[in-house]
């Protein structure tokens, strides 16, 4: 087996073009945007480029003017950019904007069973009781990031929450694989799908809350283990070309790219010795899907809990989507971020 290694300047390259696509596409102030701004946040880590916080910034600011919509669970994807705009600028107005949406996961958002966050992608009551993986990069994810940058235990507590339960009813013991939703109130799984992006959320947000917490923290061993196994299983889906399907167990299911950029970023965070081979056949398959300007290609389309796998199989993947930008910018910021891990394996 071979060290998995990849030329920074290749990838910066490519995070500047994503980047600029990215820029190109006209976003409402939702979970698109938060996924696809949250790419271009982190590429702003790794880059210092100002021409992407300035951008940000405009398009925040503008909106502004303009009035944001009604809260929901979703939108609160774009509290990570809020994040990285407070610490790029100091301007406390952003680092308001992230409270704002903070206080509404903790005092307004519909909850159901232990204090989980149900999925909403309105401000209405869009399914009864239901747990989505999505949530735990819209809202848990982004809860967790501010607790630790205010060190709010509250936040902290409640993100932690989330990823406990999410956990305990999306992932399945057996496969270790999880499910795209939970539906309280029937109590299963809807249609039990390993739907390939609700695994993506997963496994990224489980790698980036795993590095922010600590051994005296009990959720640590339990989103390492849930992780852990997930990537196990994982790997052993991967396609030849280095993908993930849509639908992950399902052979006739098309490869697609937004699942397989955010679960290769998870394999990168984790940086397991074995996992070599798959980090390199994932950064092959992954480049293969963007194009000379910028587009990820092979996006599914917004996906609701379908009613089989047929269904998701059969969802759009023409269109360059918020999702794709985002996801792929986060893989290609992971390859960076975690160099020094994979180059001491």
């Amino acid at each position: 087996m071979r060290k998995f290694e990849c030329d920074e300047n290749e990838v910066k390259e490519l995070i500047d073009r994503v980047v600029r696509r990215t820029m190109n596409m006209d976003f409402t102030w939702n979970w698109s945007c938060g996924v696809a701004y949250y790419g271009i946040s982190k590429a702003w880590e790794v880059t210092r480029n100002q021409e992407y916080i300035d951008f940000l910034v405009n398009w925040v600011d503008e909106y502004l003017e303009l009035g944001l919509p009604p809260m929901m669970v979703n939108a609160c994807a774009m509290g990570h950019t809020m994040l990285t705009l407070h610490e790029a600028t100091g301007d406390s107005k952003y680092l308001d904007l992230a409270l704002m949406k903070a206080e509404y996961l903790r005092k307004d958002a519909i909850r159901f069973g232990e204090g989980v966050f149900q999925h909403t992608v309105s401000s209405k009551n869009d399914f009864p009781e239901q747990a989505w993986a999505d949530t735990l990069f819209m809202a848990a994810y982004f809860l967790l990031r501010l607790g630790f940058k205010l060190d709010n235990k509250e936040y902290i507590d409640d993100a932690l929450n989330q990823f406990y339960w999410h956990e305990e009813y999306l992932q399945d013991t057996k496969t270790n694989l999880f499910y795209h939703a939970w539906d309280n109130v029937r109590k299963d799984h809807l249609s039990g799908i390993y739907w390939g992006r609700a695994n993506a959320w997963a496994a990224y947000t489980m790698a980036q809350a795993y590095k922010m917490l600590n051994p005296f923290m009990p959720m640590w061993m339990q989103i390492g283990g849930a992780l852990g196994d997930q990537l196990s299983a994982l790997v052993r889906l991967q396609t030849p070309n280095g993908l993930w399907r849509t639908v992950l167990n399902d052979e006739t299911s098309y490869e697609e790219t937004s699942a397989s950029a955010g679960i290769a970023a998870a394999l990168m965070i984790n940086g397991h010795p074995l996992h070599q081979n798959f980090m390199a056949k994932a950064y092959k398959g992954i480049l293969a899907n963007i194009d000379e300007d910028g587009s990820v290609r092979n996006v599914s389309a917004g996906t609701a809990v379908m009613y089989s796998a047929e269904d998701y199989k059969v969802i759009s993947k023409k269109r360059v989507q918020g999702w794709g930008q985002g996801l792929t910018l986060a893989y290609l910021v992971a390859l960076i971020q975690n160099k020094e891990v994979v180059s001491k394996i």
